[in-house]
């Protein structure tokens, strides 16, 4: 009888998939939102999402013409949104990208190009997709608006802004962004998950303004509690 060996790749990923189920048997996946055992997001918690009713709030964040997010960054929203970013559960996008094709049609806004805020390249190569990449791409395509994830590119890695300040937020993403792509006349809206002092998006609106853009605003799924 021969025996056949198995491909190193291949005895690695049973292996790893072996130690996954293992995991899970001993720490199973709960729902992050209500806790449900064996699912990292349930269905009544998709359900909740869904229904959540919208509760825009602006805020005049010059050089942006307008900054506006879809509710406050809480509750189910706040649970959808992590798990978009961190657990890989990218069908969560839907119906969260439709919180802002609703929130868009409820401003007046003259906007003639989409641009996600974007990862520095090591971070997406980490995490595999750009979350607000997935919510442009649904804005877009609901309202006939291109999306241009290439027209800023963060060509500076920043650490985290959670547990900074304002000015340490400010300070951490100065000169990060540039634009990529000729923006001359554009009324760009820049599109990301989360609003905590705008520093991030303010620091996107100065490089597409100095790029050409003519007007640039700011949409986000959340807002923090305290802004």
């Amino acid at each position: 009888m021969t025996i056949r060996s198995i491909p190193t790749a291949r005895r690695v990923g049973g292996l790893r998939r072996l130690w996954s189920t293992a995991l899970d048997l001993v720490f199973p996946p709960r729902c992050a939102a209500c806790g449900r055992v064996d699912i990292i997001w349930c269905r009544d918690c998709q359900a909740q999402l869904e229904a959540e009713p919208l509760d825009l709030r602006s805020q005049a964040l010059p050089p942006l013409s307008g900054a506006l997010a879809c509710g406050v960054h809480a509750g189910v929203v706040q649970h959808a949104i992590h798990v978009l970013k961190y657990e890989g559960q990218t069908q969560v996008g839907e119906a969260l990208g439709q919180r802002m094709v609703a929130a868009l049609q409820a401003v007046s806004w003259s906007v003639t190009l989409i641009v996600p805020v974007p990862l520095h390249t090591s971070r997406l190569a980490k995490r595999g997709y750009n979350q607000s990449q997935i919510l442009g791409d649904i804005l877009g395509q609901a309202h006939g608006i291109p999306c241009q994830s290439q027209a800023i590119a963060r060509h500076r890695e920043t650490h985290t802004q959670v547990g900074l300040n304002r000015e340490g937020r400010l300070l951490n993403v100065k000169d990060a962004f540039s634009a990529t792509l000729p923006l001359t006349g554009q009324h760009l809206l820049l599109v990301d998950d989360v609003r905590t002092t705008g520093a991030t998006l303010l620091a996107c609106a100065e490089a597409a303004l100095v790029g050409g853009a003519a007007a640039v605003y700011a949409l986000t799924l959340t807002v923090a509690q305290d802004t």
